[in-house]
């Protein structure tokens, strides 16, 4: 009985020994796919851990371990290693992303700079080193790194602005050594502007555009500021407060030799964001450049509290707030563009333009034919008054960028408003001869004693010629006839109570009392109007201004917003304009939208057709088409 037991008990250690002889320590099973992805995919800029192809590098040299524990011995050893087999691309990639896991933990500027030159001696090595391949997913992983690593590298003031002020070179310590980035004297300066106030912007989280355009490259996308270089005068000045979207590179020569060595030295160039996606370095690569502009025009309109300030610059003085009109540039101007203006409407300002611009800079058959400028003013002030200062702006603007009268390109512009911003664009395009005036008064104009002042300002309100430059202009929204909401009694007496005037009119409304207490016949004038007046259906202005054509040098589309569109066009409206009073004959074209009137600009309907009409008006243009690739690619170093 005891031998038959030991013989059964014999017999199953002896199957037990098959079994787990036999057992697979590997082994598969179907799983998620995008579990298994992003297992796949994860690296040190989504997760705590290295990314396999750097987990097989540490276990190829035995270090796996050792990383976990003395993670700097580990990275030291790896650097010995590598530099013993000439740095090759895995043991570069490795060591970048271990560089900036350990710089996360770390926030040493000297860790962020050690993945910064790893990941360009990997990308943009020596010649005759074999780069990664463009499909091998390291490639984007360590550019991304490189981008990140730069932006942490630098050195922020206290208000966590880029430090940069009157210096020619900084040295970052580096774990194998230190890196010197040496700085051009104009490195900050383009166009006649010198930037300032440089900040990070891919830090920053974007609400309230409709997109947030990126383009994909190398470099560390940062916002500035700019003001013009000292004896300088700007054909189209920027907004002080504006941002324009810049992107930063440190060029690194012979980032293989530097490693060996442990002496490294690289160029600090700056590139604008919207003028140039890539550059030359000096092997003759070309580099994609990472550019984030819409996060730049996002921090703007954050920054500038625009929505906050749009009624209380509509009031005027009234509450202690005065507004210049002004006309400004989205970016330094180039020459070879054609000008296109945003105008907005009433209690309202060029933030309520954000999508259109942000749309059509990112669209690069637009960006590089066109300057994008904005014009801003008191929309509580008469409309006759507006549009001169409009007329004023763009014929000082033409001047300044063209004395000579030769160039095609800026007198070839293009003009769009929204609301009351339209009927200030209609203001750019007509021929007025003696009709405003005639509203005001029956007598000869030139034998009036004004004030010589008060004189001229009536005479270029009143007297409108068209621009010769300006060949095209768009109406959006725009209440040709009047805006039905302006037209109630009680709503002028609130603008007039509330608006208060410039003192320029305030002079001239007092000069037309004393001279003209009758006014015209029909007429009693008693103060000078403000735009609310001006648009009330029945206003001798707007009645006149309906009947004076667009001159036929100019085309001119209507984009007409309404809330129902199965509504008949007679009783359809976007809740301020009437179709009736948007619609005019003998426009190129016109194109019904649905949607409100506040907002219609960002409508994806309106986008597209301002989008078709400037694509037709390039290809019409007899300005040059610029050499595209000599716009978009620019030396690094021959900047």
């Amino acid at each position: 009985m005891a031998f038959l037991l030991s013989r059964r008990i014999g017999s199953c250690l002896v199957l037990a020994l098959f079994a787990t002889a036999c057992a697979s320590p590997v082994g598969v099973r179907t799983g998620n796919p995008r579990e298994i992805q992003r297992y796949l995919t994860r690296s040190a800029l989504t997760d705590d851990h290295a990314s396999d192809f750097t987990q097989n590098e540490l276990r190829r040299y035995g270090l796996l371990e050792m990383y976990d524990a003395l993670p700097v011995v580990a990275l030291a050893n790896l650097h010995g290693a590598a530099r013993a087999e000439s740095f090759p691309p895995q043991a570069l990639f490795a060591l970048a992303e271990l560089s900036f896991l350990r710089a996360e933990r770390t926030k040493l500027r000297s860790d962020y700079a050690a993945t910064m030159v790893y990941t360009w001696a990997l990308l943009f090595p020596e010649a005759g080193t074999t780069p990664l391949g463009p499909l091998d997913p390291r490639a984007r992983v360590a550019a991304d790194l490189y981008n990140r690593a730069l932006t942490s590298a630098f050195q922020r003031t206290a208000g966590g602005l880029v430090a940069f002020k009157n210096r020619t070179s900084f040295d970052l310590a580096l774990p194998f050594g230190k890196i010197t980035v040496n700085i051009a004297p104009d490195a900050l300066e383009v166009e006649g502007y010198e930037f300032y106030d440089l900040r990070p912007v891919t830090e920053l989280q974007v609400s309230g555009l409709r997109n947030r355009y990126r383009h994909p490259g190398i470099g560390s996308p940062l916002g500035a500021k700019a003001r013009p270089l000292a004896g300088t005068s700007p054909v189209v000045p920027l907004d002080p407060n504006d941002l324009v979207p810049l992107t930063a590179v440190v060029v690194i020569d012979r980032p293989i030799e530097g490693l060996r060595s442990g002496r490294l030295s690289g160029d600090f160039v700056v590139f604008e964001s919207l003028d140039a996606l890539s550059f030359e370095d000096d092997d003759g690569r070309t580099i994609s450049l990472e550019s984030e502009p819409s996060a730049a025009l996002a921090a703007t309109l954050a920054e500038s509290r625009f929505w906050k300030t749009e009624m209380q610059v509509f009031l005027g003085n009234a509450i202690g707030v005065r507004k210049k009109s002004k006309l400004n540039g989205i970016r330094p101007y180039k020459k070879g563009r054609i000008p296109i203006v945003f105008v907005h409407g009433t209690a309202s300002s060029t933030a309520r333009w954000a999508d259109m611009i942000n749309d059509m800079l990112a669209d690069g058959r637009l960006r590089e034919r066109f300057a994008f400028w904005t014009f801003t003013y008191d929309s509580g002030n008469p409309i006759a008054y507006s549009a001169w200062q409009l007329r004023d702006a763009l014929t000082k603007a033409v001047e300044r960028g063209d004395p000579d009268g030769k160039d095609p390109c800026l007198r070839d512009m293009v003009v769009l408003g929204h609301s009351q911003g339209g009927l200030l664009t209609k203001l750019t395009a007509i021929d007025s001869g003696n009709a405003f005036w005639a509203n005001v008064s029956d007598s000869n104009f030139e034998d009036l004693a004004f004030d010589p002042k008060s004189k001229q300002l009536l005479r270029e309100s009143l007297f409108v010629t068209r621009l010769p430059f300006v060949t095209e202009v768009m109406f959006l929204a725009t209440p040709h006839r009047g805006s039905y909401l302006a037209g109630p009694q009680f709503v002028r007496r609130l603008a007039e109570r509330f608006v208060r005037l410039p003192s320029d009119l305030v002079r001239v409304g007092t000069d037309l009392v004393t001279l003209l207490p009758k006014g015209a016949p029909g007429f009693t004038f008693s103060r000078i109007p403000t735009s609310i007046d001006n648009m009330s259906p029945g206003n001798p202005y707007i009645k006149t201004l309906s009947t004076i054509p667009v001159r036929p040098a100019v085309k001119a589309h209507s984009i007409i917003s309404v809330v129902d569109v199965d509504k008949p066009r007679e009783s359809a409206g976007d809740g301020v304009v009437k179709y009736e009073s948007a619609h005019i004959d003998g426009v190129e074209s016109e194109l019904v939208v649905k949607s409100p009137h506040s907002g219609m600009q960002a409508a994806s309907q309106t986008i597209e057709e301002v989008r078709r009409i400037l694509l037709a008006h390039s290809a019409a243009s007899s300005c040059p088409v610029p050499a595209w690739e000599a716009v978009r690619a620019r030396s690094a170093k021959g900047r």
